[in-house]
């Protein structure tokens, strides 16, 4: 058979989780395929916050465009990475396996989120990660970072800054977890929406794909991305909102946390909520609506006229 072709951006964790994508493929599905390389916009405006690019999909866009084109036959994205939004030509025939959802720190000396100096410099790309970590350490310099896990890093081994904050996943993937400080557990930061899950994007029209490419979903993490993309969406809120959200199976339910946070960190609201597995989409709504109710709304007000 023709191998399938699997689109992805360039960088280093995007490439490992492409080659992971095609290995499953052959492993699962005895199907091969080659990876190709497309830019997004995310990576070609490099510089600046992501919640002033103005662009949802910015790390997408690009790769659903080669679908629709047929150039690819797969796309490979962070979940964390798709808007709630999609288009009704294509479709995720695949949740994979999660990996691990939290955040962690690297810094310079080993520090410990706690231990580091007052006004010290930690670097994220993330606004729900400054949130959540403003609310716990209102006296550190928190910088906005974008770039590529390496070049992360380097900023700390360079002094440039103290830490930075990065998912866990991507440095587990990329043999780094000798890097980290300090793994910060979801009671600390609450993850993104469909973090340390790697969904693949295909044609609705393809039938083909889309049933070899289902071999590779694995249904628990499929209902835990949709409790929570669910509640993202009825929070009207972007993959740039300070929005912290982590649903999983326990004992034979869903059980899912999420809090909304505003810029500054002074104001935080945190629920729970736990349905049956199937009731994921009606989970998100119930946990969102109990957000909204708790102080959420006025928070997400206050966000939508700070950013414009």
């Amino acid at each position: 058979m023709k191998p399938l072709r699997i689109g992805t951006r360039g960088s280093l964790l995007a490439q490992w989780q492409a080659n992971f994508i095609r290995s499953k493929l052959l492993e699962v599905a005895g199907r091969d395929a080659e990876i190709i390389v497309i830019k997004t916009s995310g990576d070609k405006f490099a510089q600046g916050p992501v919640s002033q690019l103005g662009m949802k999909g910015i790390f997408i866009k690009e790769l659903e465009e080669a679908l629709l084109a047929e150039e690819i036959d797969l796309a490979v994205h962070s979940a964390k990475d798709v808007p709630t939004e999609t288009t009704a030509r294509l479709a995720f025939p695949a949740v994979c396996r999660r990996e691990d959802v939290r955040d962690c720190v690297v810094s310079t000396n080993g520090s410990t989120l706690a231990a580091l100096r007052q006004g010290a410099r930690v670097g994220t790309s993330s606004l729900r990660r400054q949130s959540q970590l403003r609310h716990l350490r209102p006296d550190l310099d928190l910088r906005d970072l974008r770039g590529n896990v390496d070049t992360r890093l380097r900023k700390v081994e360079s002094g440039e800054y103290d830490a930075v904050v990065v998912a866990k996943a991507g440095l587990d993937r990329l043999g780094l977890a000798h890097r980290i400080s300090e793994v910060l557990e979801p009671s600390v930061c609450l993850p993104a929406v469909g973090q340390g899950a790697l969904v693949v994007e295909s044609r609705t029209s393809d039938g083909d794909t889309l049933e070899v490419a289902g071999k590779l979903d694995h249904v628990e993490t499929r209902w835990a991305v949709v409790a929570e993309r669910t509640l993202l969406a009825e929070l009207e809120g972007g993959c740039q909102v300070p929005i912290g959200a982590w649903a999983r199976v326990e004992h034979g339910q869903l059980v899912m946390d999420s809090c909304v946070a505003s810029l500054d960190g002074t104001e935080y609201v945190r629920e729970r909520g736990v349905s049956a597995v199937a009731e994921a989409a009606a989970l998100g709504q119930t946990l969102a609506q109990k957000l909204l109710a708790a102080g959420a709304r006025g928070i997400l007000e206050q966000i939508g006229r700070q950013l414009g």
